[in-house]
Formats: C-alpha cells, sequence, structure tokens
C-alpha cells in the first residue's frame, strides 16, 4: 500500500530517532520476545505495531532483538485476559487497549472517559498527566511495566442505517468495548452490546446490532463501510493502546538492553501518534472514496457532522453519566487523582460527593 507524504515523513523521522539511541547495537545480547499484539486490523497494528517488531527492532539492533509477534485474535485470547496472561508469563510483551482492562481496575478506564477529550493533542496530554498511575497499577497489581502509550483515531459511531443526530440513536443497540462507552450509550437511551472486534462486521450484517463504536480509520481497515450507511462523527473516545512487558522478563534483561528498548519505544510511542494524525486525515478521504486515500480502504459511506445541540447533549451526557458511573466505580482516591491530573487538561472536575 502506498503512504502519503507526511506519513512518510514521520516514518523517516521514527527511524532517525531510533537509530541515534546512544547504545551502539553490539553493545547488546541475543534476545527474542514473545509478543502478544493488538487486533491486526486496525491501523496500529497496521502501521506501527508490526513493523516495530518486525522490522524497526531487528534493525536498530543489528539483528541482536528479535521477536515472533501474534495478534491477540490468533492466538484465541480476549482483550480482559491479556494483563492476566501477562502476569503468569506467558507472553514478554504485549499490546492492548488499556480501557478494556477497566473491570479489573476502573483507573485504567480513566484517560479514556467517553466524550471527555474529543481534541487529540489533550488526550494525549491527559494520559500522559496520569501516566504514573498507570503504569504503578500494572506494576502493584499484574508485574508489567508500562513502556508506551498511543490511541486510535478518533471512536465515533458507525451504523447500518443513516443517523442524523444523536437523538436517532435512542432505541438502537449498540456495540462497544469498556464501560465508559457503556455509561455514554446508556444516556442516549440506547442499548450497549459487547462484541469482539473481529465478529462487528457479521453482526451489523446480520441486525444483531444497529449500530457500533470503533475508529474512524479503524472501521475503514476492517471493512466496516461494507455493512454500514453512516458514520456519526461524534468523537466519543481514544481507544488507547499501551505496550507493556512482563516485569520479571524486565528485569531480567541487562541493562544495557533494558536502556536501549526504553529509547527505542520513546521514538515507537512518538510514531503511534504520527501515525494518528494522519490517519485522522485518512479516514475522511477514505471513508468518502477521495483520491489520496493511502492507510484505508476507499468506501463510499456518509459522515454525519453534530449539531451544536448535539455536542451540548453529549456534554450534559458526560456530566450526568459518564463521569459520575466512573466515580462510583473507581471511588474517592480515583476521582481525586483524575481531577488533579486529567481533570486539569480537561477543564473538568469531577464531584466527590
Amino acid at each position: 500500500m502506498k503512504r502519503s507524504i507526511s506519513y512518510a515523513f514521520s516514518l523517516a523521522l521514527t527511524a532517525i530517532t531510533s537509530l541515534s539511541t546512544p547504545l551502539l547495537a553490539q553493545e547488546l545480547k541475543q534476545d527474542h520476545f514473545k509478543v502478544v499484539g493488538i487486533t491486526s486490523t486496525i491501523p496500529v497494528a497496521i502501521y506501527d505495531e508490526k513493523p516495530f517488531w518486525t522490522k524497526t527492532l531487528p534493525e536498530a539492533s543489528n539483528g541482536k532483538l528479535t521477536a515472533d509477534l501474534t495478534p491477540i485474535e490468533q492466538m484465541g485470547l480476549d482483550d480482559q485476559s491479556m494483563l492476566r496472561m501477562m502476569k503468569l508469563g506467558v507472553m514478554d510483551f504485549a499490546g492492548m487497549d488499556i480501557t478494556r482492562m477497566g473491570g479489573d481496575d476502573p483507573r485504567f478506564e480513566a484517560c479514556d472517559l467517553a466524550g471527555v477529550l474529543p481534541d487529540m493533542e489533550k488526550a494525549r496530554a491527559a494520559c500522559s498527566a496520569y501516566r504514573d498511575i498507570l503504569n504503578e497499577r500494572m506494576a502493584a497489581n499484574w508485574n508489567t511495566k508500562l513502556l508506551a502509550i498511543g490511541a486510535s483515531t478518533p471512536q465515533v459511531i458507525w451504523c447500518r442505517d443513516e443517523i442524523k443526530s444523536l437523538d436517532d440513536l435512542k432505541g438502537k443497540k449498540i456495540r462497544v468495548f469498556n464501560n465508559t462507552l457503556r455509561d455514554f450509550i446508556t444516556g442516549l437511551g440506547a442499548t450497549s452490546v459487547s462484541i469482539a472486534f473481529s465478529e462487528v462486521v457479521p453482526a451489523l450484517s446480520n441486525g444483531v446490532v444497529d449500530c457500533a463504536v470503533t475508529g474512524s480509520l479503524s472501521g475503514s481497515t476492517a471493512g466496516w463501510p461494507e455493512v454500514t450507511k453512516s458514520v456519526f462523527m461524534l468523537p466519543v473516545g481514544w481507544s488507547f493502546n499501551v505496550v507493556a512487558v512482563n516485569k520479571k522478563r524486565w528485569d531480567n534483561l541487562p541493562p544495557a538492553t533494558q536502556e536501549f528498548l526504553t529509547a527505542q519505544f520513546a521514538a515507537y510511542e512518538d510514531k503511534m501518534w504520527n501515525t494518528l494524525a494522519e490517519g485522522m486525515k485518512q479516514a475522511e478521504l477514505c471513508n468518502t472514496a477521495q483520491e489520496g486515500c493511502e492507510l484505508g480502504k476507499s468506501a463510499r459511506v456518509k459522515l454525519v457532522t453534530p449539531s451544536d445541540a448535539d455536542m451540548e447533549r453529549a456534554r450534559q451526557i458526560v456530566n450526568e453519566n459518564v463521569l459520575p458511573g466512573w466515580a462510583k466505580r473507581c471511588g474517592a482516591s480515583c476521582v481525586a487523582d483524575w481531577n488533579a491530573r486529567i481533570g486539569e487538561v480537561a477543564g473538568l472536575k469531577i464531584s466527590t460527593n
């Protein structure tokens, strides 16, 4: 697949950053890693994760560090089990949507409360501000270390029929993938349904669900325009993707390898955000079958821009359903940490009452 000039530039920049690490590859000891990746059909997997493990890391280390990458759907695992599998040492490294682990610890939802952060720059700043808490929880309870945080294109609502406003979603069955989206959908007066990403296309085709939430470009690469007529372009989240490593495996790596990998993952994190910025532009081109679609599948689907009334209704749902719902799940100490970090970025404050 041909890549755009701007995306090619970001790839080149990443390569320069990776190769400029202070450690020489010859200082590294040979090692091979077991990696379980995110769903293989989404842009982060295609343009970031797979190239990193199969090309960038081996080349930057002069072949000293290699990996076997297996997408989650090929492992027969569900997203919610990833941290448990990592704790057991089933894999060395893994990519995962951190919000899907919210059932085990609501703090994992904190960066991506539905509808709170519609702006990419604020989303990154908010999650960076909360990074220490995520890492502490992962280390304490799951024996894992957080290495990088990225995101998918804005999570929007893809529907079988034409949707013109938020009011049209009332009474619909809508696929979601975490608790905070469930709060938002409940606030709409719709019914949330949990379905694995790989099963959404047949579920939409057969009418099991009326609509489904995923990224504006992720839906394109996975073929969702084949079973939908409209996409309601209200950003309800970002599907934050993290890379983590089993802490015991990490602690047993030579210091030189740890330092080398730390630099590599810093560059990888920047690359994920570069891909996101390019993906947002590409999503509109690909989903409207315009010239220049290079990162997705060119297909025509109606993109519906939310009205001012829709945006006001979304803000109401955030304040009445999303924030109180998460606060109830997570507790007062969670709320205090959120207000001091993410709330400062978002310009919001959750009540502790």
